[in-house]
C-alpha cells in the first residue's frame, strides 16, 4: 500500500491485474467443479471499487503463501448476475469460500454465514481464516467457526429484498 501525495488516503495499486478473474457464469461453475482439495476463494466485486481494490492487494499478497491451501479467483458482480443474486450479494466486496464443490460457510458472529461481507482488516487475517476453512473441510465440517477478531470483522445490517 502507498499513500497519496495527500498522505491520509490510501492508493492501492492494481492488484487485482495479478489475480485470475472468472467473467460469466460457465466459468465460476467449472471453478466450483474443478479446484479440489482446496479451499476456492471467490471475491464478488468490481475492480475500480477503492474496498475491493483494498481486499484484492492483500488477496494478491497472500495468494502465494496460500497456494498449497486456496485458490482465488475474483467475479465482476455485473458479469456473473446469477450468482449475485444466488448468494445475495447486496454489498462488495463480498468473498465466498468452497471446498471440493461444497460452499464452505463461516460463524462470522454475524446473521450470515454464506459469505464475508467488506475487506480483510489485515493479511494474517485472511490467511487465518483461510487456514480453518481448509482444515475443517478436511475433517467433513461444512461450517466452521471465524478465527478474525469480531472487532475486525466489518458490521452490517441484512437486507431482505421481495419479502
Amino acid at each position: 500500500m502507498r499513500t497519496s501525495s495527500l498522505g491520509a488516503f490510501p492508493v492501492y495499486l492494481a492488484m487485482s491485474f495479478f489475480l485470475p478473474k472468472l467473467t460469466n457464469k460457465k466459468e465460476v461453475d467449472g471453478a466450483i467443479k474443478a479446484v479440489a482439495e482446496k479451499v476456492l476463494v471467490l471475491r464478488f466485486g468490481k475492480d475500480d471499487d477503492l474496498v475491493c481494490m483494498q481486499l484484492d492487494d492483500i488477496l494478491a499478497k497472500t495468494s502465494h503463501d496460500l497456494s498449497k491451501m486456496a485458490t482465488i479467483y475474483l467475479v465482476d458482480v455485473s458479469k456473473v448476475p446469477v450468482y449475485t443474486q444466488y448468494f445475495d450479494i447486496s454489498y462488495i466486496p463480498s468473498t465466498v469460500f468452497f471446498f471440493n464443490g461444497q460452499h464452505m460457510k463461516v460463524d462470522y458472529g454475524s446473521p450470515d454465514h454464506t459469505k464475508f461481507v467488506g475487506s480483510f482488516k489485515t493479511k494474517q487475517d485472511f490467511i487465518d481464516l483461510i487456514e480453518v476453512i481448509y482444515r475443517g473441510a478436511m475433517r467433513g465440517k461444512l461450517i466452521v467457526r471465524s478465527p478474525i477478531d469480531p472487532k475486525n470483522i466489518p458490521k452490517y445490517d441484512l437486507l431482505y429484498q421481495d419479502i
